[in-house]
């Protein structure tokens, strides 16, 4: 686990260029819906480039609890599964309402044993982010899902074949995706998952699943997925966290500077978040089969995006505003993924930032000058924009948002000094 206590205060004084090379860590969302998918296998499962982050280090413990020997190795990077002896159909009341991927785990418990409970899902609240297509998709494969104010109980003691839409008013959700793949896996027959995301950490779950004997097939109508009696283990690489990426290179262009990423393929950047970035004034290109140089394609230019499906990320809109304050001419951000995502503009506008929301629209006015600041912030990506803020604002800037960077970044401090940022963790009086 991070060594790095959660209450750490990142000291940074900022004004400097960020130059020179940045190892990409293992895809934090890709990771955690692997190790749900792993439980469905009847042999071992070796994952690599597991990240060294906080929601994996709980994962771990929620395997753990739930029967499931995991192990990460001394360098907290490859995670060896092995089946389960005797399995306990429970998502750890406490600990699974601190990730958000708790509906993931919980549908893998169910396809195993026929039931399960779990909490209600935890992770970054900034804003409403219901899991009741989860639900459905339980209840679709033939589950009598119950709810209080505790959390949820499941029963299905056989997984039968269903179809389901996992579409919602603002596109198809992810995580619910992948519940209907972990219970399409184990049933008998051919299920179908209509309107089914196809973001990066899906498409590892489905190759996943399908190179260890799940009959996979797409077409118009969506996924087809014929469930499997014996499902392989074997190893499994993560492809790098495209989140992660898009941080690093924000900050960089953001500060005048320019960074080699390793450990990440430009196509898992994908084409929504490269097409932006280049809209911007970013220059992105190949370097062999796993780096990507990044530099400045003339000046930053103000741009309009949107975020979803094949779109910009949405994980990317934060640190993307950071960027653009540095932009010449104003840009727009809209939010079409949830309903809103503003919790980093109140923090932003302390460093000077000129920018204001109207619902799920968000304006950035350019040119900012920006000016040291002492903020707070509780969400991951929204701490990524503030910390690229404060390495772009002169003087000394003290950010209380240990905990949510070491929730989704493993080495993004000493990462940053690497490059030359003057970054100092520091630890809180409680």
């Amino acid at each position: 686990m991070p060594s790095v206590p959660a209450e750490a205060v990142l000291k940074v004084s900022g004004g400097r260029p960020l130059r020179g090379r940045y190892r990409v860590q293992g895809s934090k969302n890709a990771t955690l819906h692997l190790l749900a998918a792993a439980l469905l296998a009847d042999a071992p499962v070796v994952l690599r480039r597991a990240p060294d982050i906080v929601d994996v280090f709980v994962y771990e413990r929620l395997l753990h609890h739930a029967g499931w020997h995991a192990e990460m190795d001394r360098n907290r990077s490859t995670c060896t599964l092995g089946p389960a002896r005797q399995i306990r159909p429970e998502v750890h009341p406490v600990l699974g309402g601190l990730v958000r991927t708790t509906p993931v785990l919980a549908a893998a418990l169910l396809a195993r044993t026929g039931h399960v409970t779990w909490p209600r899902a935890g992770g970054d609240s900034f804003c409403e982010r219901p899991t009741d297509r989860h639900e459905a998709v339980m209840r679709a494969a033939g589950a009598v899902v119950e709810s209080d104010a505790s959390g949820f109980k499941a029963t299905c003691p056989s997984v039968r074949p269903f179809r389901v839409d996992v579409a919602t008013r603002f596109g198809a959700s992810r995580g619910a995706t992948v519940t209907a793949l972990l219970l399409a896996a184990r049933a008998r027959g051919t299920s179908l998952i209509i309107n089914p995301s196809n973001e990066p950490e899906v498409r590892e779950t489905l190759s996943f699943l399908s190179e260890r004997g799940v009959l996979v097939e797409q077409d118009t109508e969506g996924l087809h997925i014929t469930g499997s009696d014996w499902i392989a283990g074997g190893e499994v690489e993560v492809s790098g966290d495209r989140d992660e990426a898009a941080t690093v290179i924000c900050a960089a262009a953001a500060t005048g500077g320019e960074v080699h990423l390793e450990g990440i393929r430009l196509p898992e950047l994908t084409e929504g978040l490269t097409h932006v970035l280049n809209k911007t004034g970013i220059s992105l290109s190949a370097v062999g089969s796993h780096c990507v140089d990044v530099k400045p394609d003339g000046a930053l230019h103000g741009i309009e995006a949107v975020t979803g499906e094949g779109l910009l990320p949405s994980n990317a809109g934060p640190p993307l505003a950071a960027l653009l304050t540095q932009a010449s001419g104003d840009s727009i951000i809209t939010e079409g993924v949830y309903p809103s995502r503003a919790t980093h503009l109140g923090a932003l506008r302390q460093f000077g930032a000129r920018i204001s929301s109207a619902g799920p629209v968000i304006r950035v006015q350019g040119g900012s000058q920006l000016r040291a600041a002492d903020v707070a912030v509780g969400d991951i990506r929204a701490a990524a924009s503030v910390v690229i803020a404060a390495l772009v604002a002169p003087g000394t800037s003290l950010l209380q948002v240990g905990h949510p960077v070491w929730r989704g970044y493993q080495h993004l401090t000493s990462g940053l000094r690497a490059l030359g940022a003057d970054l100092v963790v520091e630890e809180q009086e409680p």
